[in-house]
């Protein structure tokens, strides 16, 4: 089964919502659809990004669970923008 990985740049957290509820939030959308395979927080230049990794029959289906993701964190924090990558040997595309 193809792996697949949303990124997402978040920005500010929404009223109330504290800063740890951010990358649960975004793991629990993507199982809610799929099997989750691992998820993280970077920081590349000065941008928190979200990377949830997780297995799916087709692209069609990865594109639903990306999208699901970006709804549920937009709720929880600024969504600057997100995208969908597969797997593709050792790349990712």
């Amino acid at each position: 089964m193809p792996s697949y990985r949303v990124t997402l740049v978040v920005g500010a957290l929404r009223p109330g919502v504290q800063p740890s509820a951010v990358l649960p939030g975004a793991r629990d959308a993507a199982a809610e659809l799929a099997t989750v395979e691992s998820f993280d927080v970077q920081v590349v230049s000065g941008q928190a990004r979200i990377v949830v990794r997780f297995s799916a029959d087709e692209y069609e289906i990865a594109d639903q669970v990306g999208r699901h993701v970006a709804s549920v964190v937009s709720n929880l924090a600024a969504v600057e923008n997100f995208r969908i990558t597969e797997r593709q040997g050792s790349r990712w595309s």
